[in-house]
């Protein structure tokens, strides 16, 4: 079994094998789009209201609005190119992050509750978060913008797995 080490029988890190749905990327431009319009259109409005401080609200709500399209230009292609995730029988397998890329690894014994979640977004792009929940300090594993479809059936298949599982999930 890929990630099992057959002489000791535990569980190793190891890079996982899918990617995420394409259309992830059109959702976290939107969230970055999203995120920056806002302060930029504040920024803006203020420069245009309050006449002796339009000299630097201007000026902060176009940087605010060029460092946003930068972000939004950039980021989500390369989020798409690192975040990785698979699920085998022993393991659910997550590795995220841009700069400070995190891999972690939720052994099925540990698994305490896997949930779906589609937000106004995700379900406009037609996705879905999974989070399975560990007895971990970590906190949840989440793999976002998976297909809503394969989310539903990736949930159903863990559910399955860690209830025919030995072990107490703590």
């Amino acid at each position: 079994m890929p990630g099992e080490n057959a002489a000791t029988g535990e569980v190793r890190l190891r890079p996982p094998r899918h990617t995420l749905n394409d259309r992830a990327v059109g959702w976290w431009r939107t969230q970055l789009l999203l995120t920056t319009a806002v302060p930029a259109v504040v920024l803006a409005v203020l420069g245009a209201l309050i006449t002796p401080a339009r000299s630097w609200l201007l000026p902060a709500a176009g940087a605010v609005a060029v460092a946003g399209l930068a972000c939004t230009a950039f980021l989500p292609a390369w989020w798409f190119r690192v975040h990785r995730w698979e699920v085998t029988e022993d393991a659910v397998y997550v590795r995220t992050g841009a700069f400070w890329q995190e891999w972690r690894i939720a052994p099925m014994s540990r698994i305490q509750t896997v949930d779906t979640v589609r937000g106004p977004l995700e379900q406009a792009f037609g996705l879905a978060t999974v989070t399975v929940t560990t007895a971990s300090s970590k906190g949840a594993v989440r793999i976002e913008g998976l297909d809503h479809e394969l989310a539903a059936d990736l949930a159903e298949r863990l559910t399955a797995i860690t209830q025919a599982t030995s072990g107490d999930a703590t």
